[in-house]
Parts: C-alpha cells; sequence; structure tokens
C-alpha cells in the first residue's frame, strides 16, 4: 500500500509523518486490497478542533474517504483510523 501524507498550511515533521505511517499499518493488516492512502493533514480555524485530518483509501470499486478534527493531529488519525477499521470491517462481512 502506498502513503501519501500532504500538510496544507505547515510542514509536517518525520515524527508525525511516522505516526500516521504506524497508524495506517494496521489497515493494511485488515485489508490487503487497499492501493494506496491518500492522508491529508490541516490546521484548522477553530479554537477547539483545530487539526484535521483527512483520509481515502484507494480500493478497488468505491474508495472510502474519511474526515476528522481534534485538539491534535495524532487523536484526528487516530479517529479517522479507527473508523475506516470500522468501515472495513462492515464491507467485510
Amino acid at each position: 500500500m502506498d502513503i501519501i501524507i500532504q500538510s496544507l498550511g505547515f510542514t509536517a515533521g518525520e515524527e508525525l509523518e511516522t505516526y500516521v505511517k504506524e497508524k495506517l499499518q494496521k489497515i493494511e493488516r485488515m485489508d490487503d486490497h487497499v492501493i494506496r492512502a491518500r492522508v491529508t493533514l490541516q490546521k484548522g480555524q477553530s479554537a477547539t478542533d483545530n487539526h484535521h485530518c483527512d483520509i481515502r483509501l484507494e480500493v478497488p470499486g468505491n474508495d472510502h474517504f474519511v474526515q476528522r478534527a481534534a485538539g491534535s493531529f495524532e487523536t484526528s488519525t487516530l479517529d479517522a483510523v479507527e473508523t475506516l477499521q470500522k468501515l472495513i470491517r462492515r464491507n467485510k462481512d
């Protein structure tokens, strides 16, 4: 699975990119049909939920897309990955 990380409005550090890739490895173990994961990290304007994480999984057929916002990029990434894991489990059944 290819992982493409894009950060809008800031430069993502190597530690953040490693964290995102580590969390996406869980999805790769669940579903080997995933071709690519496109991750967009963006700082928002809100005072509370100002770290956005959008993940699009490119899968044959329909792509999966999730948007999450939280107080940190780590939290928003974790929420997005957990939601994608639920979607994958639901589609397998």
